[in-house]
């Protein structure tokens, strides 16, 4: 089946056309990011230009999906779940570890000391901050009563805007 402008699939959506709810949205990209990360290990030292592909692509989606949680869910997770300021701090400065290495790794070469172990760390931050986020934050979310189809609509939308700097 073709796919015309009026099926094309809208940020925050699925294809079917229903909103998807925040928490789905970045659970999705937990996943996607995970299997990123799984394929770049999979990968030979001799893959260097599938190894630089593929880590510009982990950066470029953890950036969208940081920025984005940051300045839309976190934002209305603290504002709603008096309880999760603490869960909400923690996270804001993992994620704040996590751009630094993103930065790191954008301005080096696969090959270069560091630069597998740089990915390796990161994708072990991230994995920590997953299973934080997943087990405790996104509960007190949904308990919140947020209205996490709008911060799905919100998140999708601003994760569109999103680019990765350019690196040196």
């Amino acid at each position: 089946m073709k796919t015309t402008a009026t099926q094309t699939e809208q940020p925050g959506k699925q294809a079917s056309g229903e909103s998807v709810d925040a928490i789905k949205l970045l659970t999705a990209d937990h996943r996607n990011v995970k299997a990123l990360f799984e394929e770049y290990d999979s990968l030979s030292d001799r893959s260097v230009a599938a190894k630089k592909k593929l880590a510009t692509q982990i950066c470029l989606e953890l950036t969208k999906h940081a920025t984005a949680e940051e300045e839309i869910f976190y934002t209305a997770v603290r504002a709603a779940a008096g309880d999760a300021e603490d869960l909400v701090d923690e996270a804001t400065v993992e994620h704040a570890c996590a751009k630094e290495l993103i930065a790191q790794i954008l301005n080096m070469k696969p090959g270069e000391d560091l630069y597998d172990a740089k990915i390796k760390v990161l994708s072990e931050q991230i994995e920590h901050h997953v299973k934080e986020e997943e087990s405790e934050m996104f509960p007190k979310a949904r308990k919140a009563k947020l209205d996490l189809t709008a911060l799905g609509e919100a998140i999708a939308a601003r994760k569109e805007e999103i680019s990765l700097p350019l690196s040196h």
